[in-house]
C-alpha cells in the first residue's frame, strides 16, 4: 500500500475566496491535495542540502504555496525568495511516493509572483533584452552567435583575457567566459535550403528535429551529430523553418504569456510531424509540458498541446527504442554518466542513454554516485543564482570519478556547467554529449574503412 493510499489526506483548498493569488492561473490545488508533509522529499532537494531550511525545501514550498491559497500569506518578497530559490530539478517528484508535482506548483507560484511583483529597472532591460528580444528569434540568436564567434576567432577574446579586462566580471561569469565552446555554423542555416535531410541509406521513417534557440548558436556540433546519427540510421530528417524557443527559460521565469506564445508556435511547427526529436533535455522536458501551459485555455489549443507533447522524444530514447546500427570502431576512453535532471527526473529517461554509450566499443562506464543529482544549469539559474549554482556544483563535481577521462550527459546547461566544475577544480575531462560520442564513433569506422 502507498503512503498516498495509507494516509488520511486533508481535502484540497477549495474556498477561493480566501486565496491571495490575484491572477489567472493560480497554482493548482489538485498538485499540492496529496502532499502529507511526510518528508521524504527532503533528501533529495540540492537547495535543502545547502541551507537546511524548511522554506527551502519541497516540503517547506509547498506548505508556503498552498498557505497563500488559503489567505495565511501574501505574495510578496518573502514568498518569492524560496519559489525563485528552486532549481525545478524535479528530484523531489521522483522521491515522493505520491507523485506532487512540486515543478508544475513552483512554475505557476512563479507567474504568481511576477505578476504581483514585476521585474524593474535594469533587471527588466536585461530579462526583457534577452527573454523577448533575443531567444525567440532565430535570426537575432544567429547574429549573436556571429558576434561570439568574431570574438573569439578575431584574436580579441586572447586580447580581453591577456589584459586582464574579464576580473571586472563576477568569479561564475568570468569561468563562464573561459568554457565558452566554440561557436560554429548553426544547422538551421546549414539547411536552410534544404526541406528535408535524407537519410544515408534506405528511409525507415522521418522525424523533425528541434533545433533550440541557446543550443544551435553555442552547441551546434551537438545538432550536426544529431543530424549524422538519426540519418545514418534511416531517418529523414525535417528542420520545421517556423521553430522557435521552446519557452522553457520564459516560464521558468515566470512569463507564461510568452511561454504559452512560443508554444503555439511550436506546436503550429510541428503540426505534421509524428515525431519530434529533441537533444537538449530541458527544451524536451518543457515541450512535454506544454498541456500545462493551456490547462485554463480553450480546448481547441488544450488538446493541440496534448497532442503535440505525445510525439515528443530525446534522441537517445528515439535511438534506443527504434533501433540504430551499433558502431564497429573502438573510442577508447573511461567515462561517467551525469544523469540531466529535464531528462531523468522530467522525461524518465535514464537507462536508454547509458545503453547507447555501452553499445561503443572501447568505452569503458564508471558508476557516478548521485548520478541524477542537479549539477545547478536549472537554465540560467546559475547566472541568476550564482551562489546557491555554485554549492550545487560543487557537492555535483564531488561525486565525479577522477578516472573518467569523459563526463556524458544530454542537456547543454549541464554541459556548461559541469565544464566550470572542472575548470574550476582543475581537472582535465572531457564534458560530451552522449550523441556525440556514438558520432564520433561512426566516423571513425568510416575512415578505418577508407583506409582500408
Amino acid at each position: 500500500m502507498s503512503v498516498k493510499e495509507n494516509v488520511v489526506q486533508e481535502p484540497p483548498c477549495t474556498n477561493q475566496s480566501l486565496s491571495n493569488y490575484l491572477w489567472k492561473e493560480k497554482p493548482d490545488e489538485n498538485k499540492w491535495a496529496d502532499c502529507v508533509h511526510c518528508g521524504m522529499c527532503l533528501e533529495s532537494c540540492p537547495t535543502y542540502e545547502v541551507t537546511g531550511q524548511e522554506q527551502h525545501s519541497p516540503r517547506g514550498r509547498v506548505h508556503l504555496i498552498k498557505s497563500v491559497a488559503e489567505g495565511k500569506l501574501e505574495v510578496n518578497e518573502q514568498f518569492m525568495d524560496p519559489v525563485f530559490a528552486c532549481l525545478d530539478c524535479k528530484a523531489c517528484t521522483t522521491a515522493c511516493p505520491a507523485d506532487v508535482d512540486v515543478g508544475g506548483l513552483i512554475e505557476e507560484a512563479r507567474g504568481q509572483v511576477r505578476q504581483a511583483l514585476p521585474l524593474t529597472g535594469w533587471r527588466k532591460m536585461v530579462s526583457s533584452f534577452f527573454l523577448k528580444g533575443i531567444f525567440p528569434h532565430p535570426s537575432r540568436i544567429q547574429t549573436a552567435g556571429q558576434l561570439l564567434k568574431v570574438y573569439q576567432k578575431s584574436g580579441v577574446q586572447s586580447v580581453v583575457r591577456k589584459t586582464g579586462v574579464l576580473h571586472v566580471l563576477p568569479d561564475h561569469l568570468k569561468t563562464m567566459e573561459s568554457v565558452m565552446p566554440k561557436i560554429k555554423q548553426p544547422v538551421r542555416k546549414k539547411y536552410k535550403h534544404e526541406e528535408v535531410i535524407k537519410a544515408k541509406d534506405k528511409t525507415k521513417q522521418e522525424v523533425a528535429f528541434l533545433t533550440g534557440c541557446v543550443m544551435d548558436v553555442m552547441f551546434s556540433d551537438i545538432n550536426e551529430a544529431t543530424v549524422n546519427v538519426l540519418t545514418r540510421n534511416g531517418n529523414d530528417v525535417a528542420i520545421p523553418k517556423q521553430q522557435t524557443c521552446c519557452g522553457a527559460l520564459h516560464v521558468h521565469a515566470g512569463d507564461r504569456d510568452m511561454g504559452r506564445k512560443l508554444a503555439k508556435q511550436n506546436i503550429e511547427a510541428f503540426e505534421h510531424a509524428d515525431t519530434v526529436i529533441t537533444n537538449a533535455a530541458g527544451c524536451g522536458c518543457m515541450l512535454a509540458e506544454y498541456p500545462e501551459l493551456f490547462r485554463e485555455e480553450d480546448t481547441e489549443w488544450r488538446e493541440r498541446a496534448e497532442d503535440f507533447a505525445k510525439k515528443v522524444v530525446d534522441v537517445s530514447k528515439y535511438l534506443h527504442d527504434t533501433g540504430y546500427e551499433k558502431p564497429e570502431a573502438k573510442l577508447n576512453t573511461t567515462l561517467t554518466y551525469h544523469d540531466a535532471c529535464h531528462l531523468a527526473h522530467g522525461q524518465g529517461v535514464r537507462q536508454e542513454p547509458r545503453d547507447v554509450l555501452l553499445d561503443i566499443p572501447g568505452v569503458k562506464m564508471v558508476p557516478m554516485a548521485n548520478a541524477d543529482r542537479c549539477c545547478g544549469s536549472a537554465g540560467i539559474y546559475n547566472i541568476t543564482n550564482p551562489d546557491m549554482a555554485g554549492d550545487v556544483l560543487e557537492s555535483k563535481i564531488e561525486n565525479v570519478p577522477e578516472e573518467a577521462e569523459m563526463i556524458s550527459m544530454g542537456n547543454p546547461g549541464c554541459m556548461l556547467q559541469m565544464a566550470m566544475g572542472v575548470e574550476k577544480h582543475g581537472r582535465n575531462q572531457q564534458i560530451v554529449h552522449t550523441v556525440q560520442l556514438l558520432d564520433w564513433a561512426y566516423q571513425k569506422e568510416d575512415q578505418e574503412r577508407g583506409r582500408k
